[in-house]
């Protein structure tokens, strides 16, 4: 599964979606399903310490932490892999921004051949709708005397 996982990050990379939607590339990698159109299961979220290597081996280009509100400069300039795992912490993958990102570079993933699912959180969240009229409960019935 890592190198589905993999594939997909080299794409949005080789295609330039990580340079402007960096923050909800991150998000995805981390929380959303990852498909392909013939429905194989490409991720289903990795974790930060996974996520990390793989930027590095990668050679993600640091200055995209940039788009978050990190410095590059201040992250750990030796240890790579310490510097990508400092900047997805400071990357806030869980909130309403980020996943505002990632649906925006939803399309154009799929046209790369990689299904991403909806915001788990968002899905959680969302209330059913109510199947039909409100019952009322009846008071309990006394005792006769």
């Amino acid at each position: 599964m890592d190198g589905g996982i993999r594939e997909l990050l080299a794409a949005a990379r080789d295609h330039g979606l990580a340079a402007g939607h960096f923050q909800g590339l991150l998000h995805i990698a981390i929380g959303r399903r990852i498909s392909r159109p013939n429905g194989t299961v490409v991720s289903a979220g990795i974790t930060w310490r996974e996520l990390a290597p793989l930027l590095k081996e990668l050679r993600f280009d640091r200055e995209l932490v940039r788009a978050f509100g990190a410095d590059p400069e201040a992250l750990a300039p030796r240890d790579r892999e310490r510097f990508w795992y400092s900047a997805i912490a400071q990357a806030r993958v869980d909130t309403p921004e980020a996943s505002a990102d990632a649906d925006a570079i939803i399309g154009e993933l799929k046209k790369l051949g990689f299904i991403v699912g909806p915001n788990p959180t968002a899905a959680a969240t969302r209330k059913p709708p109510a199947k039909g009229p409100a019952k009322t409960e009846k008071p309990p019935k006394g005792k006769k005397k």
